[in-house]
């Protein structure tokens, strides 16, 4: 779905599951983000490839026209450089294939083959800060219906037309969910904690206040496609 032009920056390091009321736990946000200062793993060490150029980035966040919907372009000179999805040398160590979540960097990792690793951008909710720990995905959904928990409908009101009991908020540009959703399993039970896309681009790199782990459209589109159901997954915290 993407273009991928062996993208490098710096930084070394860093169905339907259980019940419609867990469907998507309320992996989204509704305001603003919190910033927070971010804490890195892993030393910074020299630039081992080009970074990527403004004409490969217009193409890497440009607009998408995707299950009927146009994604607009993403305004990436004004997101921190270090959180666009680029190719980097593997900091983590696991096999290739395993997604790995560094929370308190704000980064996810897929592994590759021959010591590297797709880096992309990521927004930290309250939801994301709750786990941690090996799962699996245990299956994915394109463009997914958002059902706010009832918890968070009555701290917000005004969510109540996207109720569980009235099936949520319709796929779309404005869903909180984004343009899909990777599901977190782990010992065959759901974790309630997601991977999704999300408007608000703003949120990269954030602590936002609530929601799960939330990647630019772009940028999830692209890790659905590059991994199947059953795919590892780490989350660091």
């Amino acid at each position: 779905m993407s273009l991928e032009k062996s993208l490098s920056r710096r930084n070394f390091l860093s169905f339907s599951a259980l019940t419609a009321a867990s469907a998507l736990a309320g992996c989204a946000s509704t305001s603003a983000p919190i910033v927070q200062p971010v804490g890195f793993r892993f030393p910074r060490p020299f630039e081992t490839t080009p970074a990527p150029t403004d004409a490969e980035l217009e193409v890497i966040y440009g607009p998408i026209e995707d299950g009927g919907f146009l994604i607009p372009a993403v305004p990436y000179q004004q997101i921190d450089p270090r959180y666009y999805r680029q190719q980097v040398i593997d900091p983590t160590g696991e096999r290739p294939g395993t997604i790995v979540v560094d929370t308190p960097s704000r980064f996810l990792y897929l592994v590759q083959p021959g010591g590297t690793a797709m880096r992309y951008g990521v927004g930290i909710g309250r939801e994301g800060f709750a786990w941690s720990g090996n799962g699996v995905i245990q299956w994915k959904q394109k463009w997914p219906r958002w059902k706010p928990p009832n918890e968070m409908v009555a701290r917000q009101p005004e969510l109540a037309k996207y109720s569980i009991e009235r099936g949520g908020m319709e796929p779309g540009l404005l869903n909180p969910l984004g343009a899909r959703a990777l599901y977190i399993f782990s010992n065959g039970e759901d974790t309630l904690y997601r991977l999704h896309g999300n408007p608000e681009w703003r949120s990269i790199g954030k602590a936002v206040s609530s929601g799960c782990v939330r990647l630019l459209n772009q940028d999830i589109i692209d890790l659905y496609d590059r991994v199947p159901n059953k795919t590892p997954i780490v989350v660091w915290q």
